[in-house]
């Protein structure tokens, strides 16, 4: 796979999710070969990528795995870094490969 359209959108719970800040679709390829090209994607995956195997740049022959994300970890990036108001919120992603969407992630959470 060396190009993989992604979508991703932050949402906040306002009598139903509604979008919030982010709706942003990007080449992940490009992103991960050049991080600065996408400052916004590059934190959302500074999230994750020290627990997955989406660590290295394009090609992606092989599952992708996420495994023991600390919530500690994420709410240190969102109240500390990047200060977030409290709240619902819903991360919805979509990774497209080969024109067809391979996969639809949702994680929800709250921040208090």
């Amino acid at each position: 796979m060396y190009k993989i359209p992604v979508n991703f959108a932050l949402l906040k719970k306002f009598n139903g999710y509604k979008p919030f800040l982010y709706n942003i679709t990007t080449d992940a390829c490009r992103v991960l070969k050049y991080p600065k090209s996408n400052p916004v994607f590059g934190f959302f995956h500074s999230l994750f990528a020290h627990h997955s195997n989406m660590n290295h740049s394009c090609p992606f022959n092989h599952d992708l795995i996420l495994d023991k994300l600390p919530a500690d970890f994420v709410n240190t990036k969102f109240t500390k870094i990047l200060p977030f108001p409290v709240g619902d919120y819903l991360f919805d992603s979509k990774w497209i490969v080969n024109d067809i969407n391979r996969a639809d992630v949702q994680v929800y959470g709250t921040l208090s």
